[in-house]
């Protein structure tokens, strides 16, 4: 509506989108804490432990030094830029140029929108899966992009059905996003799927917009899109330290692709920001250089979670599959229940604990909840005992 003192409204793309789901009810949670309510959030996926400990060293060292507070390189430090590189040689087996090849972003969300807006002109078509990342969908609104969702559904376990892609309007689309380990429903990669995903993007001239956070969480193989043949000329790649490292608030991430689609990312981020702290690029670049002990201390914690999680959807009568990988656990509701919306709100009522509805990723979410291993294993203990007491009656 318009402001009761004059008849101005804001731009059409502000109002084709809605505040981002979790803004608005961790404001409600917050209401309900500060009355006493002592809400067990699981619905986040924000890491809660340490960053490792030389991350945190340099960072200190670095933030002491008299060159560390000014203006930065827009397109990172040589360090973090050759820290990528090597990371993505390291683990994926990928040869990048780190000069010409990649360019660090304020996270891989502020990667989403740079994206684009780089790539979308008003009206161009986005493939969008269904369920899938809110803000591919609030990006591309922002853009001004035509959205053209896509399935992905348990029975075909929850990966594209490309006979039903053929048949959309493709000349129209320009980019689709995809997202393996898929959030939210923690289907991993195989070098078959993103094959078969690249294969299509280089037939259809559509861009493939890969975003690859969770690669290392609970899965013991890794994977890139830029390590299938041909993919680096039709796919971009989002990497992110946020879940891997314990660096959510650092906001370090990276996009990856050739060099003519980063000097276009490059030209919208060049306009928006400024750079990122100096202290922080150099810790990111050690923390990206850690071994494999760091990786495997980060998910014998997460094991252990995941392990009480799967109680908690034993307990509400969920079905889930096992295979998932990365920073969350994704549950289909019983039937008797009305929707995974009204049993999270139930449970955030009557057990005080908050967990995440599956629609608020799409209409094939609705029969589902999700539920972050982001919260200590004493306070999972304590969701699993107000569940069980809930159930139980």
């Amino acid at each position: 509506m318009p402001n009761s003192k004059n008849n101005i409204r804001p731009a059409s793309r502000v109002e084709a989108i809605e505040e981002y789901y979790f803004a608005r009810k961790l404001r409600e949670v917050a209401a309900l804490n500060a009355a006493g309510a002592d809400i067990v959030s699981m619905a986040i996926g924000g890491p809660d432990r340490m960053p490792h400990a030389s991350v945190i060293e340099v960072l200190t060292t670095e933030a002491a030094k008299p060159n560390a507070h000014s203006y930065q390189p827009g397109g990172g430090i040589p360090e973090l830029r050759k820290g990528w590189a090597k990371f993505y040689k390291k683990w994926y087996g990928v040869e990048v140029e780190p000069a010409t090849e990649l360019m660090p972003l304020i996270g891989s969300k502020e990667g989403i929108m740079h994206i684009s807006m780089a790539l979308l002109n008003p009206g161009d078509g986005v493939l969008v899966p269904n369920p899938g990342y809110p803000t591919y969908t609030s990006a591309s609104k922002l853009a001004m992009a035509r959205i053209y969702p896509y399935d992905l559904k348990a029975e075909n376990d929850w990966e594209p059905d490309f006979e039903a892609l053929e048949k959309l309007p493709l000349d129209k689309i320009k980019l689709m996003w995809v997202n393996y380990p898929h959030m939210p429903t923690g289907t991993p990669a195989s070098h078959e799927l993103l094959e078969k995903i690249v294969d299509f993007g280089r037939r259809h001239n559509i861009v493939i917009a890969h975003d690859n956070p969770y690669s290392f969480i609970l899965n013991d193989h890794p994977m890139s899109i830029m390590g299938i043949p041909g993919a680096k000329d039709i796919a971009i790649e989002l990497n992110s330290m946020s879940k891997s490292h314990n660096m959510a608030g650092w906001r370090m991430a990276v996009v990856v692709s050739n060099p003519e689609f980063i000097s276009w990312v490059v030209k919208v981020k060049t306009n928006v920001d400024s750079g990122q702290f100096r202290p922080m690029m150099v810790a990111a670049a050690r923390g990206l250089d850690l071994e494999q002990d760091w990786i495997d201390e980060v998910n014998a914690e997460y094991r252990e979670r995941r392990k009480i999680c799967e109680e908690i959807m034993t307990a509400l009568g969920c079905t889930f599959d096992p295979r998932q990988r990365g920073l969350f656990l994704w549950g289909r509701i019983p039937d008797n229940e009305e929707s995974g919306e009204a049993l999270s709100e139930r449970i955030l009522k009557d057990a005080r604990v908050f967990i995440a509805p599956g629609f608020i990723f799409g209409s094939n979410g609705e029969r589902y909840i999700r539920l972050s291993l982001c919260a200590t294993q004493p306070n999972l203990q304590e969701a699993l005992r107000r569940i069980k007491a809930m159930v139980n009656g």
